[in-house]
């Protein structure tokens, strides 16, 4: 069953990454009604590349190798020695959630215009947490059982 939520995870992070995430109004970074992580990178690679790389690193390629990787200790095609890089990979994934979280507070805070969240960060947001539980319950199953 977690082979299969995680190879689900495969499609559902490009869903995510295209999802509406923010909808915005006269901010002056994104000249944009809805935000997804793609039109976002997309706009931050126009304003700064140094910024545009680590996001993208966090937000796109941190968790789908992720994914690809546990897929690959699942499948017994990788070792389970792995894990704790993936497991690393996973923090790293969540640390966008936060930037994302941030914005908006301060977006808010500042005054800026209207922002508002959408079904995207939702769901980019569950499949980051699915992809720790998995991580989590494949870690669990490939440890050997303790001796009493």
């Amino acid at each position: 069953m977690l082979r299969f939520a995680n190879l689900a995870l495969l499609i559902l992070f490009p869903l995510a990454w295209a999802a509406p995430m923010l909808r915005a109004g006269l901010l002056p970074l994104f000249g944009l009604e809805e935000i997804s992580v793609l039109t976002g990178l997309q706009a931050l690679w126009e304003k700064d590349i140094f910024l545009a790389l680590i996001v993208t690193f966090f937000a796109l390629f941190a968790p789908y190798i992720k994914t690809l990787g546990l897929a690959l200790v699942q499948f017994h095609l990788a070792s389970p020695r792995l894990l704790p890089v993936l497991h690393l990979l996973g923090r790293l994934a969540m640390a966008d959630i936060f930037l994302i979280a941030l914005y908006i507070v301060v977006a808010k805070g500042v005054g800026v215009g209207r922002v508002e969240t959408a079904w995207g960060l939702y769901l980019f947001t569950a499949c980051i947490l699915s992809s720790l539980a998995i991580s989590f319950l494949t870690e669990r199953q490939q440890e050997p059982p303790h001796q009493s």
